[in-house]
């Protein structure tokens, strides 16, 4: 049972924070019916994920069985068959696709785009240098757009800007950690990585964690997000995400993280503290 669950990758539903981001600011717990909504789109959204972690595992289990770490997966580590493997990923794809449509046409139809670009990722995006992180990216951006025009959420400009800028931000974070690792051990985690070097990914870095800084000030000032909430007071929140932005970076620089930012996020008090603190001083503010 613990194979199972390691091939599903739970801990990567933490991605589906995202869906929640459109709810957070319009004060959706207030109605019932939309709550109950969102819920089941990121159950859905993260369903499919896991379905599409199954894919990825069984287009790379050879690559993965010559990888130090990644061989200890179930597919590459045999702990699990491949038919086994295909059955359960039938499974996750057809009830999270589902799931999608009782929530709303719309909301099947992102959740076909995230299946179908994680596919041709899977086949051939994921050798072309700078448009396999944009592919990565799009997986959080829909995740935004299912929380948002999946339930019946008009998002806002700003909010989707920050969103997309952020997941790019995570992406080349991403890059940057596995090209560190081939340094210090060796170990190749993807034919891309070649492509990459330290100063095309230290200045995307710094282009897309400004962005993130900027976009996300610039939704808290708005003209639309004032008249929403009646306050100008989420300016205020902006140093809390700068610190969160900044210590990710060193977490990446000084002790190699950020090859899988949904589990070490969780590992740096900083980070953990940073993210309650923010998500505290927002309800406190929209209450």
């Amino acid at each position: 049972m613990n194979e199972w669950i390691r091939l599903l990758r739970p801990y990567q539903w933490v991605k589906n924070g995202f869906v929640f981001a459109g709810f957070l600011f319009v004060e959706g717990w207030h109605d019932p019916a939309m709550t109950l909504r969102v819920v089941v789109a990121a159950g859905a959204f993260a369903l499919v994920a896991s379905g599409v972690y199954i894919l990825n595992d069984l287009g790379d289990r050879e690559r993965d069985r010559r990888h130090l770490q990644k061989r200890l997966r179930p597919l590459a580590a045999g702990t699990i068959s491949s038919a086994e493997a295909f059955s359960l990923m039938g499974v996750t794809l057809v009830g999270g696709l589902a799931l999608g449509y009782w929530v709303s046409p719309r909301t099947f139809m992102l959740l076909s785009i995230y299946l179908i670009l994680n596919a041709l990722y899977t086949k051939w995006l994921k050798r072309i240098v700078i448009l396999d992180v944009f592919v990565l990216a799009s997986g959080f951006f829909l995740r935004i757009l299912v929380g948002t025009l999946g339930v019946g959420i008009p998002p806002s400009k700003w909010l989707l800007l920050c969103g997309i800028m952020l997941a790019l931000f995570l992406g080349f974070g991403k890059r940057q950690a596995e090209l560190m690792e081939l340094r210090s051990t060796g170990e190749v985690a993807r034919e891309v990585l070649g492509q990459y070097g330290d100063k095309i990914l230290e200045s995307m870095l710094t282009t897309t964690s400004g962005a993130v800084l900027v976009t996300y000030a610039l939704y808290t000032v708005d003209d639309a997000t004032v008249a929403q909430h009646h306050t100008e007071a989420l300016i205020y929140t902006v140093p809390i995400v700068a610190y969160g932005l900044f210590r990710y970076l060193y977490l990446l620089h000084h002790h190699e993280m950020g090859q899988d930012s949904s589990r070490e996020i969780f590992t740096d008090g900083h980070l953990v503290g940073t993210l309650l603190v923010w998500l505290a001083a927002v309800l406190l503010i929209l209450s």
